[in-house]
């Protein structure tokens, strides 16, 4: 008669090798490809990440400014190419929102700003009262 498990049990067992288990590391890189970015942890990260033969996938470091184009050929041996990047400073985004570098302005400059307004709302109202003067 042979054994037979549990009902209900079907766990697998993985020896853990340095924190390793096939089931973990699949699943996590399930959710970094359903995001479309795939991010790694410098280039050890990106040398551990593994590729299906024949592909190559792109690994977005989430240290530094840096790609990692891994790829693997015919026979699975892989093979990874770095990319640095940066940010273009382009009049467009120099004043956008998400920029980082704050604006600020002294007491001086927000008073004088302050009566220009002043100013021009006045001139406005003048403007506008003589017109209602015409009709």
């Amino acid at each position: 008669m042979a054994y037979q498990f549990p009902v209900g049990y079907q766990q697998m067992y993985y020896p853990q090798y340095n924190g390793y288990n096939p089931s973990q590391m699949q699943n996590n890189q399930q959710q970094a490809q359903s995001s479309g970015i795939i991010w790694v942890q410098g280039e050890a990260g990106a040398k551990s990440y593994l590729v299906a033969p024949n592909t190559t996938v792109q690994l977005w470091d989430s240290d530094e400014n840096v790609i990692y184009l891994k790829s693997a050929d015919a026979s699975g041996m892989p093979s990874i190419k770095v990319l640095d990047y940066t940010v273009r400073e382009t009049p467009e985004n120099k004043n956008a929102v998400y920029s980082n570098k704050a604006i600020y302005a002294t007491k001086d400059e927000m008073e004088k700003e302050i009566k220009r307004l002043e100013n021009m709302i006045g001139d406005m109202s003048k403007v506008n009262d003589a017109h209602e003067r015409e009709l």
